[in-house]
């Protein structure tokens, strides 16, 4: 499924996360540092799809409470969360913030619209 076109958040994807980078690793460095800057943790969110690589469970929430130091891809960033007295990765992708700051939800919206292109 394919997002419907988002003129201003294409312009900050362009103009602000992926702005003078060359090729996939560069872009998926770009994506991990404006992540990484704008998301403001600890927040809440809501496991929106149960993936192979993750223990959570649809409709489960948890706090995230920051970013790991994994290797970051154009297809799969990690944000650290609390899950049963543990802190572990988990796929930013299957997330969805519940109580967050706005900035915050931007920054995962736009995650998920670059995903869905």
């Amino acid at each position: 499924m394919t997002a419907d076109r988002d003129e201003e958040r294409d312009e900050r994807i362009s103009m602000e996360i992926i702005v003078d980078t060359y090729g996939p690793e560069e872009q998926a460095m770009g994506w991990h540092a404006y992540l990484d800057d704008t998301l403001e943790f600890p927040f809440e969110a809501c496991c929106r799809t149960e993936r192979e690589e993750s223990p959570l469970k649809k409709d489960e929430t948890v706090r995230v409470v920051g970013m790991p130091r994994t290797d970051p891809t154009l297809r799969q960033q990690f944000v650290t969360i609390e899950w049963k007295n543990r802190k572990l990765g988990v796929p930013l992708k299957q997330l969805e913030p519940v109580d967050a700051s706005s900035d915050t939800e931007q920054a995962i919206g736009d995650w998920h619209y670059w995903l869905e292109r």
